[in-house]
């Protein structure tokens, strides 16, 4: 069955969902709902993945999604800005909130903690990822404004 887009956006959520349709029949596993999204330039918690796995997901198959469900659903999110990443004056603000005696910087210990234990966590194969990229080689710590303008580039 092939499908009429209205728009580009429609055209960019079905490409990033093909990237995962590894039989070509429209049909994805829900597992892969949340890379789906992050392709696209979201930046969902996991709560937001599940919602949108509970209204795309087939009722006849369970544990895959249709692009044809998927389409509309992540169409109307996208067009409403939902799950956009942070603004990168937000995210200093917050690295300045943690860094409590205002030197610039984290240490790779105190940050890796909060992000391991608090919020939505992240896991250890994460932070593997992020490290090479956040901490800084000569002094060990985590120079947050670098770090987010690295981060910028990326977005």
């Amino acid at each position: 069955m092939d499908l009429d887009f209205n728009n580009d956006l429609e055209k960019r959520i079905s490409d990033a969902f093909c990237v995962f349709d590894h039989h070509g029949d429209k049909l994805i596993d829900v597992r892969e709902v949340g890379t789906v999204l992050r392709l696209l330039g979201c930046v969902p918690t996991e709560q937001e993945v599940n919602e949108v796995i509970s209204a795309t997901e087939t009722e006849e198959t369970s544990g895959v999604v249709h692009l044809t469900k998927f389409l509309p659903h992540v169409s109307q999110l996208l067009m409403e800005r939902k799950m956009e990443p942070a603004p990168p004056e937000k995210i200093l603000e917050a690295f300045k909130t943690l860094d409590l005696e205002n030197k610039g910087y984290l240490t790779k210990e105190n940050f890796g903690k909060l992000m391991m234990e608090e919020g939505e966590p992240f896991t250890q194969e994460e932070m593997d990822e992020m490290w090479p990229v956040a901490i800084d080689p000569i002094s060990g710590h985590i120079p947050y404004e670098l770090y987010l303008n690295q981060l910028m580039v990326y977005l």
